[in-house]
């Protein structure tokens, strides 16, 4: 990052063709990950073998930090940290203190398996960390085993969420992605367990995202039915939202004992209001969690490109951004051209 103090940039928001503005950027730290979850990393694709980038082909923390620095004086406030799994990449406390340093950046957020959560979880906090979300698509311990493909114990990933909630984290999210037939019947289970203890359910609907995950409209659960469900079982009410282009549709349980959330960027599209920017491991900029292309910024990093030329070609790229996925699918039905992988750019 160039010499000047971070903390006296000044922020010129941009606006895409729609007139959305860019609010939240996820930073992809790492494009390997220790569990192989079918709908993401399949086994049968990501081998023992299976390239991934080399550590050189990685961004320095000092390169991620300067495009988070460029992001927030164009708007951004929120940065969540992903993968892969991000807790893989060594020194990510680091990372967060660099991050936490720059104005106008609100809230690093991090978004993980929680396999190495217990050993994280105070470090992070040490370093400013804000928020914790947790990727948790069972409560048994036999599903979760098969789910993360690679006969993970559930419980170790408990111990990390416990671990988080020791040393401070609050509301601690935990993201579940719901398929028909193989842990729909876990949904009521979900909210029954974490009920009473601060955690903040979030359902997903099973998406389209890269190429490899065998997705199929069959297997998707609208969130509908999972509101109805959970609805019959513990009485819940909608609550508003707490920023516009929040992807979750939030609900509380009326006895006061919880809170729970639904994405459903299959059957609600929510592209309207998506203030997402990602930025892969590899410094590619993606305007889309389902573009099918990014555009280089680690090349002008690396290159000698100064702040000005970083903060413009963002800029660019941004302003004419028209990406509506989700409302396409809708419309027209899923895609059969190739995406970017989800381990590659993060949830």
């Amino acid at each position: 990052m160039d010499s000047r103090n971070p903390k006296t940039n000044s922020s010129t928001d941009v606006a895409d063709r729609f007139g959305r503005p860019m609010r939240d950027l996820r930073i992809s730290v790492i494009d390997t990950c220790n569990f192989r979850c079918p709908y993401c990393m399949p086994a049968e694709v990501f081998g023992e073998d299976y390239a991934f980038l080399r550590r050189e082909e990685l961004l320095t923390y000092d390169e991620i930090a300067r495009l988070a620095d460029a992001f927030a004086r164009l708007g951004v406030v929120k940065i969540k940290l992903t993968g892969g799994e991000p807790l893989l990449r060594p020194w990510l406390p680091e990372l967060v203190g660099k991050l936490k340093a720059i104005r106008g950046i609100r809230e690093v957020a991090l978004i993980t398996n929680g396999l190495l959560l217990d050993k994280m979880a105070g470090p992070l906090r040490d370093a400013g960390l804000d928020r914790v979300t947790v990727s948790l698509d069972s409560l048994d311990e036999a599903s979760f085993a098969r789910l993360s493909g690679r006969g993970h114990k559930l419980s170790q990933v408990m111990a990390g969420i416990e671990a988080a909630e020791a040393v401070g984290f609050t509301a601690v999210k935990l993201n579940v992605v719901i398929q028909r037939g193989v842990n729909d019947h876990e949904a009521v289970d979900f909210v029954r367990t974490m009920r009473h203890t601060g955690r903040i359910v979030r359902f997903i609907e099973f998406m389209d995202v890269g190429n490899r995950n065998n997705w199929n409209l069959e297997r998707v659960v609208p969130s509908r039915e999972l509101v109805e469900a959970i609805g019959a079982a513990f009485p819940i009410e909608a609550v508003e939202p707490n920023y516009r282009g929040e992807v979750a549709s939030r609900y509380r349980l009326i006895d006061g004992s919880g809170e729970v959330g639904f994405i459903s960027s299959i059957s609600q599209p929510f592209c309207r209001d998506c203030s997402r920017v990602r930025i892969a491991a590899d410094g590619k900029l993606y305007t889309c969690l389902f573009a099918r292309a990014g555009s280089d910024l680690r090349s002008l990093l690396r290159g000698g490109g100064s702040d000005a030329e970083l903060i413009e070609r963002i800029s660019s790229i941004w302003g004419v951004r028209s990406d509506r996925y989700s409302e396409e699918r809708a419309l027209h039905g899923a895609t059969s051209e190739k995406k970017v992988e989800m381990y590659h750019i993060g949830g």
